[in-house]
């Protein structure tokens, strides 16, 4: 999302458990649609009537009805659409099913809405800069996420298609991240011994909009699976990581994220080589290190007005300077 995400949102629990009243039954067909705010379900077209739940931005309903600027609807309000790791569905396991009542029809998008896709994408944009503030609103991230699905889901043609897939990809694979960060395992030094993200919307990015800006981010994005969690001091995971950046630069070498790649890379292999004169291994260190060189000479050439190539000079002047860049490192 836009780079760093915003700090760890807590996003469980968002919608409020439906009293007593609400009516439970098959969803007709009807008119797709979504809220850009929050609205009260109700039982009657009438704000007297008994209240069922609210129903909150980005949730999907469909139109069964109107009266006036009322609409009967069918909510999908219990299904939790969680953004942690998927979990398979268990054999027998019943599906919610929506919540049928009447609401206003203010804040209201269908795909009959004039710029609908420019409606909510813009909702989207404000929930999630919400969700990037120090204290964020509960829920911002989870608003904006399903609000940029409703984007591609109601308008498929739309311009801002690829980029609402990638950024509802995104936004479910930084905080699927920051959440592993938190488990015990996040310090495994191989990558399948801790939590991963899914990365089944990321592919589906790369499948459905290959040769654009956002397969590009989202294949960056996939690196994240393929990293130590720590490297334990093994000179293997730095090196080994390296490799995964120089093959995402060669892949992708027009993309935004190839600077970072190479700058990541080279940063990477100097490490490895102050972790080889660290175990007493100069020649090794010597190795790792002119590899290094090499990279940040490849990055300076190729992409010379990224500001990565200016880190890239700082980080070699350091490595010439016999600067240890390895955090861990002590002289």
């Amino acid at each position: 999302m836009r780079g760093a995400l915003f700090p760890v949102v807590v996003v469980w629990g968002l919608i409020a458990a439906p009293c007593a009243l609400a009516k439970r039954q098959p969803a007709p067909n009807g008119a797709l649609a979504t809220l850009i705010r929050p609205a009260n379900l109700y039982v009657a077209p009438d704000r007297s009537s008994s209240k069922l739940t609210t129903v909150l931005p980005g949730r999907e309903v469909v139109v069964n009805d109107k009266n006036g600027h009322w609409v009967r609807v069918f909510a999908n309000v219990d299904r939790p659409e969680s953004m942690a790791i998927d979990q398979p569905e268990l054999p027998g396991q019943t599906r919610a099913v929506p919540l049928s009542g009447w609401m206003p029809d203010q804040g209201l998008v269908t795909a009959a809405t004039p710029h609908g896709d420019l409606i909510l994408f813009g909702a989207a944009q404000a929930e999630e800069d919400a969700a990037s503030q120090t204290d964020p609103p509960p829920g911002a991230a989870m608003e904006a996420r399903l609000l940029y699905e409703r984007v591609y889901q109601m308008f498929p043609r739309s311009p801002l298609t690829p980029e609402a897939m990638w950024r509802a990809a995104d936004i479910r694979w930084q905080l699927q991240k920051a959440d592993a960060a938190t488990l015990p395992s996040a310090r495994a030094q191989q990558p399948y011994m801790r939590e991963l993200m899914d990365e089944n919307e990321m592919r589906a990015v790369m499948r459905d909009f290959p040769h654009t800006k956002w397969a590009e981010d989202a294949a960056f994005a996939l690196i994240d699976n393929q990293l130590c969690g720590d490297w334990q001091g093994s000179e293997k995971c730095p090196e080994r990581e390296a490799g995964i950046y120089l093959r995402y630069a060669d892949r992708y070498p027009d993309s935004p994220h190839a600077p970072e790649a190479l700058y990541d890379a080279a940063w990477r292999e100097a490490a490895a080589g102050d972790m080889w004169e660290a175990d007493g291994r100069p020649r090794r260190a010597d190795q790792d290190r002119k590899y290094a060189g090499g990279i940040v000479e490849r990055l300076e050439q190729k992409y010379p007005q990224s500001g990565y190539a200016t880190r890239a000079a700082e980080l070699l002047f350091e490595v010439n300077q016999g600067i240890p860049v390895y955090e861990s490192f002590t002289p």
